[in-house]
């Protein structure tokens, strides 16, 4: 085709309408808990940086119950949240003992 010539447009299907509707959808549900699991996960460890064993403590078992929910939601992958989990807690416990 020469440049500036206009290109066929292949006509789309109500079907694949459709699927690119719902795609946009689940994907903004998608990031929506993606960011609100990411978030969690920051104010946890900037508890356990700050060295605020409480505050720790109290923000571990939201943050694994939303991590939890996005394995649920399929936005994590089961082995990436578990370890994410895993070094939360193991985070969580060494900042206590280091202050008892």
């Amino acid at each position: 085709m020469a440049q500036g010539a206009a290109k066929k447009v292949k006509p789309r299907k109500k079907s694949v309408l459709k699927r690119i509707r719902q795609t946009e959808q689940r994907t903004i549900v998608n990031r929506a808990n993606l960011t609100r699991v990411r978030g969690m996960m920051k104010d946890l460890r900037a508890a356990i940086g700050a060295g605020d064993t409480a505050a720790a403590k109290q923000l571990l078992n939201p943050t694994l119950s939303a991590i939890d929910r996005a394995i649920q939601k399929g936005v994590l992958q089961e082995n990436t949240a578990n370890r994410y989990k895993s070094r939360l807690t193991l985070a969580c416990n060494t900042v206590g003992a280091a202050k008892a």
